[in-house]
């Protein structure tokens, strides 16, 4: 699969998510690298920053957050096409769901982790 074959599914995800829930989100980005740190390199994504739940009156003047997915990963754990786009859409809300606070736990009973 080519980059931005991913990257379109990536960007298929973010379009599936209600426009009210993604306006929400505030100085963070999302992006797609080849692969995660090597010392975790089955993760599929991961959230860098402080979660809403987090934040107080002090927070501001910060760079952004970031949502980053890792293709590779994705590309070797999943057989056919259909099983990246699943995937990719089920990676792209667990990493959203930290930006809003949502913790593994929860995110396992709905099913996202």
């Amino acid at each position: 699969m080519t980059d931005d074959e991913f990257e379109g599914h990536v960007t298929d995800a973010l379009d599936s998510i209600p426009a009210s829930l993604l306006d929400l989100l505030e100085n963070c980005v999302i992006v797609v690298e080849d692969e995660p740190p090597a010392d975790e390199p089955d993760l599929l994504g991961v959230y860098d920053g402080v979660p809403l739940t987090e934040r107080d009156h002090e927070y501001g003047a910060v760079l952004p957050d970031r949502i980053v997915i890792f293709k590779n990963p994705t590309l070797r754990m999943c057989q056919t096409r259909e099983e990246v786009v699943e995937e990719v859409g089920i990676t792209v809300v667990h990493e959203i769901a930290h930006y809003f606070g949502i913790d593994d736990a929860r995110l396992h009973d709905l099913g996202y982790a």
